[in-house]
């Protein structure tokens, strides 16, 4: 299916936000325009104070635009009150963040059972015992956080994303607490979800990433400067400079 047939899971038309500092508005987007179609992996980067933060804000549903238009799989979420934005976060969106976010003591199966909680599922024990075991953690299963590894807390925040079917995954600086190594076994771990047909986006800084990605979209002073899609290369093998093709997941 060609991009221009696949379903959107992405409309963003014209994205402004604004913010006040010290009496000065900063405009920290300005006029941002993007699609993202269903099963597509990209990027975004651009230095500090290009608005990808603001830009990934917007699209986690986590703020909202001053103007402009977002539709998140076909649904406006643009003028949503805090409280639908919460309920379209729970329900189409999946987030893997830099620092893990999981509860201490709470184990690996529960920490993955709290969204599908927060949406009143039932039968949550089984569905995160097999999201775990999609990331290769089935015999993880009750070891809290600190009994892990820093490569195994990003997977069990992959699969706590992962559990409720989300229409968008979407990832901020990934393997930014990760060794080199470890990091790749994430970004493997994310193009295999890509090629089972998951939507991904991924917020980073960092060039190498971004080359992992299919599509890369760069922002600069509060705009889209760059949407380039890079020659196409083997589907498992690394970027440059990001070490060898990952091994299996860790003990």
């Amino acid at each position: 299916m060609s991009r221009g047939e696949s379903v959107q899971i992405i409309e963003a038309e014209g994205l402004v936000k604004r913010y006040e500092l010290g009496g000065e508005v900063l405009l920290a987007l300005d006029g941002v325009s993007l699609t993202v179609a269903e099963g597509e992996m990209l990027s975004i980067t651009g230095p500090s104070g290009s608005g990808k933060s603001t830009l990934m804000h917007i699209l986690g549903c986590l703020d909202r635009p001053d103007a402009g238009r977002y539709l998140l799989a076909g649904e406006d979420v643009s003028r949503m009150s805090r409280d639908r934005l919460a309920e379209v976060r729970n329900r189409r969106i999946g987030f893997v963040f830099q620092t893990f976010n999981l509860l201490p003591r709470l184990s690996s199966i529960e920490n993955v059972e709290l969204p599908l909680m927060y949406a009143g599922r039932s039968g949550t024990r089984e569905i995160a015992r097999a999201a775990l075991e999609r990331v290769g953690l089935g015999d993880r299963l009750r070891h809290e956080p600190s009994q892990l590894s820093g490569g195994q807390r990003q997977r069990v925040a992959v699969a706590r994303a992962l559990v409720t079917n989300p229409a968008l995954l979407l990832a901020d600086e990934p393997t930014g607490n990760l060794d080199s190594r470890t990091g790749q076994e994430i970004l493997s771990l994310f193009k295999a979800l890509n090629r089972e047909g998951h939507t991904i986006v991924i917020v980073t800084h960092d060039p190498t990433i971004a080359a992992f990605c299919d599509r890369q979209v760069r922002l600069s002073d509060g705009r889209v400067s760059e949407d380039i899609t890079p020659t196409p290369r083997s589907a498992t093998a690394p970027p440059a400079g990001a070490g060898a093709a990952a091994p299996p997941p860790e003990a």
